[in-house]
């Protein structure tokens, strides 16, 4: 399994990326971000889990709806929800505004065909 395919499943399946982080070591790849931005997606992944239950679903759930309208990419996705968790709780990304702001992308993405 290469890098990329291995960050897709722990994004799409829940896991831990803090498992990731320390999976990764033993491969000969370069990773899109480094240790501390995916520490800190996990940390706000589970503040947001505990706090906001409802929020932190559906942020899987419109994951999983831009995979569903572009299959061509796939791999990106994990990537941007990634990009996006770790900016959470910084400055004003409140979870509602994240979540509003990562959602409102699926009206306005255009799809490779």
């Amino acid at each position: 399994m290469s890098l990329i395919e291995m960050f897709t499943d722990y994004v799409y399946n829940k896991k831990d990326l803090r498992e990731y982080v320390q999976k990764r070591t033993d491969m000969n790849e370069r990773g899109e971000f480094n240790d501390a931005t995916i520490i800190l997606a996990q940390e706000n992944l589970e503040r947001l889990k505990k706090e906001d239950p409802l929020i932190y679903n559906a942020m899987y759930d419109v994951l999983r709806q831009y995979v569903k309208l572009d299959y061509q990419q796939p791999l990106e996705y994990p990537i941007d929800f990634v990009r996006i968790v770790s900016k959470l709780y910084k400055h004003r990304f409140t979870p509602e505004k994240m979540y509003a702001n990562y959602k409102g992308g699926l009206s306005r993405h255009t799809f490779d065909l």
